[in-house]
C-alpha cells in the first residue's frame, strides 16, 4: 500500500492534501467546515470521486464535532444535517460516489437515536466509516484485477505485462492504494508488472502531474505519453512491452456498464478494441448507479474556459532545476477562441471487458450488457425488481 495520503484525519481535524501544488510542493489545507469542503473539492484541491465523497463527509463531520449546531430537537438536527450535505452535493454533480454517501449518512441519522447527541455521533461514525472502507476496498479491487489479468491474459511472474492507465486513481484520489493504479500496484507487488504507460490525461494535466509523481515516488517502472500518442504506443509497443490492457477509474457506472470517466477515456476503449487490447474500469461498487440505465442519463460537467487556454507552472531555473517557489500562468492558446471543455466522456459498455469492483470482477453478458445482480443484489433488486 503507497504511504501517500491525500487525507488526514482524526477525530474533530482533517487535513486535505493541495493537488494543485503537486507534484512540486506538500501542502495539507485545514478542513474544518461544509463550505471548506465545498471549496477543496470544487476547485479540484481534492479530486477522484471516492475522496471526494470522503473529504464532504469528513468536512462535515469535523463541523458537527467541533460546533455549534444551529439546531435542538432531532427533527431540526436532521434537517440541519440534510442541508448541509445537498448543499456538498453540488460541489461536482458527476461523480455518484458523493450522492451514494450522502444517501448513506441521511439513512444513518435517521436511526440513531432521540437526542442531538446521538445523531451527531452516528454521523462522524458514519463518515468516519467510509473513509475506512474504502481503503479496504481498493485493496481488494487490486486483488480482484491483478487475477483477472492473471486469468484473461496471463500475467504472472514469468509473464510480466505492461499497462496504460489515464487520469489519476490512486492514493491521491482516494483514501489510500487506490483503484485503477492501485490494480497497477498489486500487480507491481505480486511481480506481475513489466511497465506502466500513464496519460498526461489534458487539459487538467491529472495523469502528468499526479500519476506520474505517484509512479515515480512508488519507483514502478513507468512512462508518460501525451494523450495524443495511445494509438502509436499501441501499433508499436505493443508486442515489444507486451501490452495487454488499458485500466481506468470510473466517476459512474451505471446500470448497463456505460461509464462516465475523465475526458479521453473513450478514446482510449476505441483505440484498445482495435488494437485487441483489454480495457477494465476499476470501481467500486459505491460508483455504481443502477438507478440510471444507460450513459445518456449522465450529467456530465463542464469545466472552465482557462483550463484549456492557461497553464500554471512551478518556473525551470537554467541549471534544469524546479523553482518551487515562483509559479507563472502562461496562455497556451489564443485567449479569444471559444472552448469546450467536458471534464468527462461516456465510455459505452460494448468497449469494456470487465468492471472490477471490491466484489468481484464483472463482466458483459451475452447480450453486450453487466448484470450487477449478484454482486449488488438488493441494490439491483430495488433498482430493476427481482
Amino acid at each position: 500500500m503507497s504511504s501517500l495520503q491525500a487525507v488526514r484525519y482524526s477525530r474533530g481535524r482533517l487535513e486535505v492534501l493541495d493537488q494543485l501544488r503537486l507534484p512540486h510542493e506538500f501542502h495539507y489545507d485545514q478542513v474544518s467546515t461544509r463550505q471548506e469542503a465545498f471549496d477543496s473539492i470544487a476547485s479540484m484541491r481534492t479530486r477522484g470521486a471516492p475522496a471526494i465523497a470522503i473529504v464532504a463527509s469528513l468536512g462535515l463531520a469535523v463541523e458537527l464535532f467541533n460546533g455549534p449546531v444551529a439546531a435542538e430537537t432531532p427533527q431540526q438536527v436532521i434537517a440541519y444535517i440534510d442541508g448541509a450535505l445537498d448543499f456538498l452535493k453540488q460541489s461536482r454533480p458527476t461523480a455518484v460516489d458523493l450522492t451514494n454517501a450522502i444517501n448513506q449518512l441521511k439513512a444513518r441519522i435517521r436511526t440513531s437515536g432521540e437526542d442531538k447527541a446521538s445523531i451527531i455521533q452516528a454521523f462522524i461514525e458514519e463518515a468516519e466509516k467510509i473513509f475506512q472502507k474504502d481503503l479496504e476496498t481498493n485493496l481488494a479491487i487490486g486483488d480482484y484485477g491483478a487475477e483477472w489479468l492473471r486469468v484473461h491474459v496471463g500475467a504472472t511472474s514469468d509473464n510480466t505485462v505492461s499497462v496504460l492507465t489515464h487520469c489519476n486513481t490512486g492514493s491521491l484520489a482516494t483514501s489510500g492504494h487506490g483503484t485503477a493504479l492501485g490494480i497497477i500496484r498489486t500487480l507491481r507487488a505480486n511481480g506481475q508488472l513489466g511497465h506502466a504507460f500513464c496519460t498526461e490525461t489534458r487539459p487538467y494535466n491529472q495523469g502528468s502531474r499526479l500519476t506520474a509523481f505517484e509512479l515515480v515516488y512508488e519507483g514502478i517502472p513507468s512512462t508518460l505519453i501525451a494523450d495524443s500518442m495511445a494509438a502509436s504506443l499501441f501499433r508499436t509497443k505493443k508486442a515489444e512491452k507486451n501490452i495487454v490492457a488499458v485500466i481506468v477509474g470510473a466517476d459512474r457506472v451505471v446500470r448497463n456498464g456505460d461509464t462516465a470517466n475523465k475526458i479521453g477515456t473513450y478514446q482510449l476503449a476505441v483505440l484498445a478494441k482495435h488494437h485487441g487490447i483489454k480495457f477494465l474500469v476499476a470501481a467500486p461498487t459505491t460508483s455504481i448507479d443502477l438507478e440510471t440505465e444507460t450513459g445518456n442519463g449522465i450529467k456530465i460537467e463542464e469545466r472552465k474556459r482557462e483550463e484549456l487556454t492557461q497553464v500554471t507552472g512551478a518556473v525551470i531555473k537554467s541549471d534544469g532545476s524546479v523553482d518551487e517557489s515562483t509559479k507563472v500562468r502562461v496562455a497556451t492558446a489564443d485567449q479569444r477562441i471559444e472552448v469546450w471543455n467536458p471534464a468527462f466522456d461516456v465510455t459505452p459498455a460494448e468497449f469494456i471487458d470487465a468492471v472490477v469492483t471490491e466484489k468481484g470482477a464483472v463482466e458483459k453478458g451475452a447480450d453486450g450488457k453487466f448484470d450487477f445482480s449478484e454482486i449488488m443484489p438488493e441494490r439491483w433488486a430495488k433498482a430493476v425488481g427481482p
